[in-house]
């Protein structure tokens, strides 16, 4: 089963909007109103243009006629994966899930290792009465900066009082990003195993460390009858009731990124907001173009793995000499491709990049 939205080009009434809000537009070769119109025509489209799309989603967002040229670019990616005209990046990143279910190939003998850097025990899901699973994203599972995000989230989870278990090495990937690098099979096998595991363990909470995974198992993998979040609104419902608090302040200003899959897809932009907010001395600021306006880091869509041969300014340095220029100190964000993308950049001019759950350890 295959859960997602039908693009419909012949609606297309070549308005441009989709280009005009596109992060990619001018800046490479995609021009979205112009492949619609090519595939209206049945031309041909040139095989890597496709894959400049970061799968943001603005372009079906903005759309008034609902022609969703978000799946039709998957749809254009599946052609090339039928045919092996995809980029060699990609293709590896597909091998990678096929054997060892995830798109860096690392073992999946060892996608619990983050566990055994812990000082609390964190149980099997079967072991728990809650049956609260902690899911955690591919990139989290196995990459050194992005593991510390899985064990804070515990970390505070189990300070709260929260029950809650994992899978370890029976947690595959979502295929969030999969579906979107036009391999459905694939993601339809990763659906159906997460699926089974999930009722075979009778699961009926998943707290998604990113929203990546949170949007594929929220949203494309069909009436689960499992409640699934995203962990920065449970952290702030924790908060509101009392069972997370903050003991040192934070005197340090902020700034926030709305990463895509959890603004302005899933419309989740308060939770983070309202953690930030209760920090003690920390002052908030905010991007020119912030919640449904947040520019794209561009680590979606398979960008993750795939890098463009051409040359120009990301998005991400463009966000990095906003923030230094709003006179932030730290920059900020809830998703690991983000934190990935800002790294570099913000790195080589001093401004630090955190994770939300970093700085929420740092007043703990």
């Amino acid at each position: 089963m295959i859960n997602q939205k039908q693009s419909n080009v012949s609606m297309c009434m070549q308005c441009g909007v989709c280009t005009a809000s596109c992060p990619e537009a001018g800046i490479t070769d995609l021009n979205i109103r112009m492949l619609v119109r090519r595939n209206q025509l049945n031309r041909g489209i040139e095989k890597l243009t496709p894959w400049f799309c970061t799968s943001c989603g603005e372009c079906t967002l903005r759309c008034p006629r609902s022609v969703n040229p978000s799946e039709m670019i998957f749809d254009l990616r599946s052609a090339f994966v039928e045919e092996g005209q995809i980029p060699l990046a990609i293709q590896k990143a597909l091998e990678g899930t096929f054997v060892q279910k995830n798109p860096w190939g690392r073992p999946r003998s060892k996608r619990g290792e983050w566990l055994k850097e812990l000082n609390i025990k964190i149980p099997h899901i079967s072991e728990t009465n809650s049956k609260k699973l902690l899911f955690s994203c591919c990139i989290q599972a196995y990459d050194p900066r992005c593991m510390v995000i899985p064990m804070n989230v515990a970390k505070i989870l189990n300070k709260g009082g929260i029950e809650f278990g994992v899978l370890g090495t029976e947690e595959a990937c979502c295929g969030n990003e999969i579906r979107r690098m036009g391999e459905f099979g694939l993601y339809e096998e990763l659906q159906e195993e997460n699926m089974a595991t999930f009722q075979n363990y009778g699961i009926q909470e998943i707290i998604a460390l990113s929203p990546h995974c949170m949007n594929a198992l929220k949203n494309e993998y069909g009436d689960l009858g499992i409640k699934v979040s995203h962990y920065t609104e449970v952290l702030a419902a924790m908060i509101e009731e009392g069972s997370l608090t903050f003991n040192s302040p934070y005197k340090t200003k902020v700034i926030y990124h709305d990463p895509c899959f959890l603004g302005k897809q899933n419309k989740i932009f308060e939770a983070p907001r309202k953690i930030l907010r209760g920090i003690d001395g920390l002052e908030l600021l905010e991007f020119s173009g912030s919640r449904e306006n947040s520019l794209c880091c561009e680590g979606g869509g398979g960008r993750m793995f795939y890098e463009p041969e051409i040359s120009y300014q990301r998005n991400s340095e463009k966000k990095v000499l906003e923030a230094i220029q709003k006179g932030a100190q730290v920059l900020t964000t809830s998703c690991p491709f983000c934190v990935m993308n800002f790294e570099d950049p913000a790195t080589d001019k001093g401004l630090p990049v955190k994770e939300l759950s970093e700085i929420i350890m740092e007043v703990l």
